[in-house]
């Protein structure tokens, strides 16, 4: 991966982190503060709503430090190696928090009139797309595994050719 790429993609990785920390810190009260004013038939989904807009935004920051720590790995040529196992599944896992999060969302808004049943029908797409975002990642750490045992084999035949000449 070329310096321009690293750059590119750190100073996108800083951006949507600087983003989100500031949705932390500034919009969820400000929601909270709106909420305040709902029809108090629906107050009940006040602190749940919050709670979950809080944690899928954790889930996005921690995705956002893993495939920092991944650029970095592969910026140095450590990625084909594995402790780069553990940020893959710290991002699988985040991927499925997230998911689980939002059809916690779908399970919240669906009694009652709190919102119409396409729109949680759409909400469930979404946890359908988030899973299936979860799936690529699973694939791409299988492809980081076979990568990873070609490098060793790749490393073992150079050793016996080694021995060899």
């Amino acid at each position: 991966m070329g310096k321009l790429t690293v750059l590119a993609l750190r100073a996108v990785l800083v951006a949507l982190l600087a983003g989100s920390v500031f949705v932390q810190a500034v919009m969820v009260p400000l929601l909270a503060i709106d909420l305040r004013e709902l029809n108090p038939d629906y107050a009940y989904l006040r602190t749940p709503l919050l709670v979950i807009i809080f944690l899928g935004i954790v889930t996005a920051q921690v995705v956002l430090a893993c495939v920092w720590k991944l650029v970095t790995m592969v910026r140095r040529g450590t990625v084909f190696s594995p402790s780069a196992f553990r940020y893959v599944h710290v991002v699988i896992g985040a991927f499925v928090a997230a998911a689980g999060l939002v059809f916690a969302l779908a399970v919240l808004l669906a009694p009652g009139e709190a919102a119409a049943p396409g729109v949680v029908l759409l909400i469930c797409g979404v946890v359908v797309a988030i899973l299936g975002v979860a799936l690529i990642v699973l694939v791409l750490r299988m492809l980081l595994a076979q990568a990873i045992a070609r490098d060793v084999e790749a490393a073992r035949m150079r050793a016996e050719l080694e021995e060899v000449i």
